[in-house]
């Protein structure tokens, strides 16, 4: 049904207006199923004044699948607000949940988060895929250089402080937090979790999902949830002052806290809870971990081909990086370059992998917190004590092959 999708706009603007799609039902599982196939992140669906465009997210590039009539789309967005259990009169605010969807082909159960907006010409549908493969649930297998993984195992071991991930959006959070729940045996803890929404459905985990249609959130969630007796909380976010600092107390009186925050670096968490009003005694003898990750595309192993890096800004860039983490001169470094294969259809990349960077907050960083120092002094002050950046794993990562070093001049 939607075997002509292309990542090419020219292709996608030559698509016809599909005006029947004959089977709403079995359109709209065809496009869970396809964006499954896919390995797809996100699935958008977009009104415009003359169709409707529908187009998936995959490893940040758009994929474009297909164009269907306004009144095609009435049909199917009616059947998604059915799926999703939302009002399908409601037209003037913003709607989300979830749809359980099974697919035979696979093991694992799938949730689709259904998010809908009203925009000028119609309502905008974007369903985040989430597949529960819980074959990810270990540190092991989330890319982590071996040094990190030893920060992350060794502060595993305490019995209080708070640990945070912190992330921009689609970062996979998630696999990383039930990662760190899944070091631990359920049945010798009281593990408790306060979720929005529930992603992976864990064995002898207490789950709860907050309510925000009965204005139940986090915060007072969290304020239940310490009367439970828990060993072990994981709050899905910590998105106010109020939760931070529920979620500090809870780790200074005896408790395992785990949470994400929305920051793009390690350092940059830090400064962001002063922002938020928690004064920085509470942080430096709170936090114990911080987990900042990103994902990127990770090299098709058929066609690699080497080669080395030979404009001078590029080698003076890289090697601003790396030169106190490897002896070798960036020009020597045999970095990946693609070859296309049909094994990866010619895209040179196969699914994703991580990159990190964890910062251990020691007694070392104590002065800089207590003085509230911006975030660029308190990561150089991590660099001497040994943190690698987030940049540094990325372009060791290249180095190694497990991706591409054009994925990364991105950024720098």
């Amino acid at each position: 049904m939607f075997e002509n999708k292309t990542k090419n706009q020219k292709d996608f603007l030559k698509f016809p207006v599909k005006s029947d799609v004959w089977d709403i039902v079995e359109y709209t599982s065809n496009l869970f199923i396809e964006a499954i196939k896919t390995k797809a992140s996100d699935i958008h669906i977009e009104p415009t004044g003359e169709y409707v465009n529908i187009r998936f997210r995959e490893s940040w590039d758009f994929i474009y699948v297909d164009k269907i009539s306004h009144d095609e789309y009435a049909k199917l967005i009616s059947r998604i607000k059915i799926m999703s259990n939302l009002r399908i009169d409601e037209k003037q605010r913003p709607q989300d949940w979830k749809i359980p969807f099974k697919y035979d082909k696979i093991d694992e159960n799938v949730d689709i988060r259904v998010s809908i907006i009203p925009v000028i010409d119609w309502e905008k549908v974007v369903m985040r895929v989430l597949v529960q493969d819980f074959s990810l649930l270990d540190l092991d297998k989330l890319s982590f250089l071996d040094v990190n993984k030893s920060k992350i195992k060794e502060s595993l071991k305490s019995k209080f402080w708070l640990i945070l991930v912190a992330w921009p959006t689609w970062s996979w959070k998630s696999t990383t937090l039930f990662s760190m729940l899944k070091h631990f045996n359920p049945l010798d803890f009281n593990i408790t979790t306060l979720e929005d929404p529930v992603e992976y459905n864990m064995p002898n985990v207490n789950q709860t999902q907050v309510r925000k249609d009965i204005w139940f959130d986090f915060a007072q969630w969290l304020r239940s949830l310490v009367r439970q007796d828990p060993d072990i909380i994981m709050v899905w976010e910590i998105r106010d002052k109020e939760t931070a600092m529920l979620a500090i107390e809870a780790a200074l009186t005896w408790h395992l806290v785990l949470s994400t925050i929305h920051t793009n670096s390690a350092s940059a968490t830090i400064q962001r809870l002063i922002n938020m009003w928690i004064e920085p005694f509470l942080i430096s003898s709170a936090v114990k971990l911080i987990v900042s990750q990103r994902l990127v595309k990770k090299n098709c192993e058929k066609c690699l081909g080497a080669y080395h890096l030979n404009e001078s800004a590029i080698i003076n860039k890289v090697s601003n990086y790396l030169w106190n983490i490897i002896e070798e001169k960036v020009e020597d470094i045999n970095f990946y370059k693609w070859t296309w294969c049909e094994e990866c259809s010619n895209t040179w990349y196969r699914w994703r992998i991580w990159v990190h960077e964890v910062l251990v907050v020691t007694e070392d960083l104590d002065s800089l917190i207590l003085n509230k120092a911006p975030a660029f002094e308190i990561e150089e002050k991590a660099k001497e004590l040994w943190m690698i950046t987030i940049m540094q794993d990325w372009l060791l990562k290249s180095a190694t092959w497990k991706t591409t070093i054009d994925e990364v001049m991105k950024l720098i």
